[in-house]
């Protein structure tokens, strides 16, 4: 290739731009930003669908679960599917309302299609009430990927509890309702066991966790997590003295009038 051509062609790389690139050039950053919003909206409907969950059935106990009053808009919403493809216009035309429900709720939507679920949400024995049951177990020392501090594998290490058989730990299971152990599931071994997220073991005895209750007579080691409203609610934040942009405005009139007061 010749310095000519090079030069040429280096040069026209360097002027073509791309799609994105001209519309970056060409549009503001707030338009080019509701531009990708309203084109992801449009593609909703080709992104896949999520399966129901035992803990999270239906529409109605996803919205519940959410918050934010969401749960009053369940009419709103027809099916499972209805659900995730959507767009925040559909919603709008519905009746859904501010936009910032809509905004949590598609957030939310987004959040659980990629399996970012709330505490319960990977639990996998729930009954018809939205009950669900949590069991301390003892099963076979699990293998870790560490050796020990003697060297040994980690696979023959014991939990150093007076509480627990050597050779076994204590983990907490999801388990069928009124079920005394663990069944493993066929092709199932205790390496594929998995304590439920949100929920952690103390005293090597006592299931402690967000909206846990023990069942009486059983030392905390029998425990039931039920479905409750605005479980997975994140929070909205409160105003301090006006929020962030008036605090020094608010701030200044409240000194004032702690003066007047004081000269009285």
């Amino acid at each position: 290739m010749s310095p000519k051509h090079a030069s040429t062609t280096l040069l026209t790389s360097l002027t073509r731009s791309s799609p994105s690139a001209a519309l970056s050039s060409s549009v503001c950053s707030s338009c080019a930003l509701r531009l990708r919003t309203r084109h992801a909206s449009s593609t909703t409907h080709l992104r896949p669908i999520p399966p129901p969950t035992p803990f999270v059935p239906d529409v109605s106990t996803f919205l519940r679960l959410i918050g934010r009053s969401l749960s009053s808009h369940t009419d709103k919403i027809s099916s499972w599917n209805d659900l995730f493809t959507s767009s925040s216009q559909q919603l709008k035309k519905r009746g859904l309302e501010p936009a910032r429900s809509r905004r949590y709720l598609l957030r939310w939507r987004e959040k659980f299609r990629h399996g970012d679920y709330g505490i319960g949400g990977d639990l996998k024995y729930v009954d018809e009430e939205g009950v669900a049951e949590l069991r301390v177990c003892e099963v076979p020392q699990l293998p870790r990927a560490n050796q020990s501090e003697g060297g040994l594998p980690a696979t023959l290490k014991t939990m150093c509890h007076l509480s627990t058989t050597p050779g076994m730990q204590k983990v907490i299971l999801n388990v069928p309702k009124g079920s005394h152990t663990y069944v493993l599931e066929e092709g199932q071994s205790t390496a594929d066991l998995k304590k439920p997220k949100g929920f952690k073991l103390v005293d090597n005895a006592k299931i402690v966790g967000s909206y846990v209750q023990p069942v009486k007579g059983s030392g905390g080691s029998v425990a039931t997590f039920r479905v409750t409203d605005g479980m997975w609610e994140d929070k909205l934040g409160m105003k301090v003295h006006g929020g962030e942009r008036r605090r020094k405005e608010v701030l200044h009139k409240l000194r004032v009038e702690e003066g007047r007061k004081a000269r009285r």
